[in-house]
């Protein structure tokens, strides 16, 4: 069951095609000024099987197309998909991705499950105003994830009760980045967010609020996100989506205030870097990553604080596993690219990367000692068809035993 990822994005492969397409078969936004015509389509149709420690097993199957430019890029993604998950029930979804200019892109997800679960979200970036030196990304979203947990706070928790409930949201986010000098940015971020707590999907777990009080869990009747944040951020990542070389630091505060329409007052402080060495010609890639926040205050509802756990922080763990005041992290993995294989002029690269996570959370930054530390080793598995689709497999153990997170995702 942990293996099947890398069969089945190999005989999607294999069942890929391509045709050309007249270009005024496929209107807007399918195609833009730079589609030549005819269109060249790729379609590749992938049975799906996903794992997470939180969601359970999910399976299903999809079908992408790739759209490409005059350039013989792709430019346009769709893909369907139809899953199946014992939580969840039926899960039916819509993904594309438009990418008109190198500079300007967009995608819109729309998903829907039988039970609990739904995401519905538009994201539009542009970085062609003021001659390319304003970036700007914004983001409007509905959704809830019925399978979220909750242990308590601190180190702890790992005595804790766990708990499920469903994380639903609404709500919009902006960010305004100008290029001060070259790679180097000051971003402006503005964030509203609507936050209900509800049943939950997974029926043998306790409902949040059968096991915490408001006063042990601020939040867990709903809360407001009303947030304005100022960052320094600098890169030069090759790649905003898969980068294979270059570093990126960010370093930034956000505030909340109640007289702005939040639910509590609190100031967020944030760290961020990471960096990608590439090696014989790309083929080997370390990758590193450091990240703390902090976000001190007693009345800060429990998902505005710091968390650790689930497949981009601590990989032994499932999602929202560590919540506290303060969070460090450390990832460092090795990336091996085994061999390249292209079909029907698809190109996938094959990966192998062990990995480890080392990660705390606790009330304070001082008060923060070797024991509060979860130490994660474990390996992964990528298959990757760049800038498009990433199947991957991560196994991480820690001291609940073994985690493990399999899916196919669109950078």
């Amino acid at each position: 069951m942990r293996w099947p990822i890398f069969l089945l994005l190999a005989c999607g492969l294999l069942g890929a095609c391509t045709t050309h397409v007249p270009r005024d078969r496929l209107p807007p936004p399918l195609t833009s000024e730079t589609s030549p015509d005819p269109v060249r389509v790729a379609t590749i149709p992938l049975p799906v099987f996903a794992t997470s420690p939180n969601e359970g097993d999910t399976f299903g199957g999809l079908v992408a197309f790739l759209l490409h430019d005059v350039r013989d890029e792709v430019n346009t993604l769709v893909a369907g998909q139809l899953n199946y998950n014992e939580n969840f029930g039926l899960t039916g979804s819509l993904y594309g991705a438009f990418f008109p200019r190198p500079e300007r892109n967009w995608d819109v997800y729309l998903s829907k499950s039988s039970e609990v679960n739904e995401n519905y979200d538009f994201r539009i970036s542009d970085r062609t105003l003021l001659a390319g030196r304003l970036h700007i990304d914004a983001f409007v979203f509905r959704f809830a994830d019925g399978s979220a947990r909750f242990f308590g706070f601190g180190s702890e928790a790992l005595e804790g009760p766990e708990s499920n409930f469903a994380d639903r949201r609404i709500g919009a986010r902006l960010s305004l980045g100008y290029e001060i000098v070259p790679h180097l940015q000051i971003v402006f971020s503005q964030r509203l967010e609507e936050v209900d707590i509800r049943q939950g999907a997974v029926g043998a777990l306790p409902f949040i609020r059968d096991a915490f009080s408001p006063a042990e869990a601020p939040g867990i009747e709903g809360y407001t996100a009303h947030a304005q944040g100022l960052a320094l951020v600098y890169s030069t990542l090759d790649s905003p989506e898969m980068p294979t070389r270059g570093v990126f630091a960010r370093a930034g505060i956000e505030m909340s205030l109640e007289a702005l329409g939040s639910s509590a007052d609190y100031l967020r402080t944030m760290v961020e870097l990471k960096g990608y060495l590439p090696l014989a010609n790309d083929r080997f890639i370390s990758v590193g990553r450091f990240a703390f926040s902090h976000v001190p205050g007693d009345d800060v509802p429990f998902l505005e604080r710091s968390i650790l756990g689930g497949e981009t922080t601590l990989r032994g763990f499932g999602r929202n596993r560590f919540i506290d005041s303060s969070s460090l992290l450390l990832n460092l993995e090795q990336r091996l690219r085994l061999f390249r294989w292209e079909v029907f002029n698809v190109l996938a690269d094959w990966e192998i990367a062990p990995f480890v996570d080392i990660g705390a959370v606790t009330g304070s930054p001082g008060d923060l000692t070797w024991n509060h530390f979860e130490v994660n080793p474990g390996i992964g598995f990528r298959a990757v068809v760049r800038p498009n689709i990433v199947g991957r497999v991560d196994i991480g153990f820690g001291r609940d035993g073994e985690a493990v997170f399999v899916g196919l995702n669109y950078p």
